[in-house]
């Protein structure tokens, strides 16, 4: 039997009806869990914390979610609704740049999600709507579908990998950080093209890897285009 789909499941209506305790919802216990896991002090998903929080027990959570497994769908699919795709103007490629840009950032800012994002395969509605938003943005750049199905999952997956990576608030190209250390260590007679080009390996920002990484693949996609 497949896995049901988190976002076609029907709502279930709360027996909570006491004013002191505001009714049971998915939508709640979504929210519930964004708040936890983005705060300043936010942890793991963890299914107790959020029942505790709503003043109930862990097992009616399971009225309204299968597992923690969809929660994560749920609540994933719920912080990409901050995702911009419609507020840039100009050029095609100014609006890819600036969507890929806002995705970014959102991952960024919390670690959690980040790392959910890696490990959550995004399917919801927010994500579809990204995923309409890129389709429309290639099909002007002039990319037939077939190239542009498959790059707005390469576009997505490299943003997501690179907020992933930095979601302990980690630089591993920090000049004292892991790869710095590996270079270092490197003897040159046994590697001497990382030792010749290890000022290359260790230079740039951040921001102008991103930006080079992203220029790269924007200008494999266009070499695919069928006219």
């Amino acid at each position: 039997m497949p896995p049901r789909d988190p976002f076609g499941a029907p709502e279930v209506q709360s027996r909570r009806t006491r004013p002191a305790k505001p009714p049971l919802s998915r939508d709640a216990i979504v929210e519930e869990a964004l708040r936890q896991i983005t705060a300043e002090d936010g942890g793991a998903m963890s299914l107790r914390k959020i029942a505790k929080a709503l003043d109930t027990g862990p097992a009616s959570l399971y009225a309204y979610v299968n597992d923690l497994t969809e929660l994560q769908a749920l609540v994933l699919d719920r912080a990409l609704e901050a995702v911009k795709v419609d507020g840039a103007t100009g050029s095609w490629r100014d609006r890819l740049e600036e969507l890929l840009r806002s995705y970014a950032e959102l991952l960024v800012g919390s670690p959690a999600v980040a790392l959910m994002a890696f490990r959550t395969t995004a399917v919801g509605p927010n994500a579809l709507r990204i995923a309409e938003a890129l389709l429309e943005i290639l099909a002007e750049a002039g990319v037939d579908q077939a190239n542009a199905a498959w790059a707005i999952d390469m576009l997505t997956m490299f943003v997501t990998a690179v907020a992933a990576e930095h979601a302990h608030g980690s630089d591993p190209a920090a000049p004292d950080g892991p790869v710095a250390q590996a270079i270092n260590r490197a003897p040159a007679n046994e590697y001497p093209r990382v030792h010749a080009a290890r000022n290359e390996i260790m230079s740039g920002t951040g921001e102008q890897r991103f930006a080079w990484s992203l220029d790269v693949l924007i200008r494999g996609i266009l070499s695919r285009a069928q006219p």
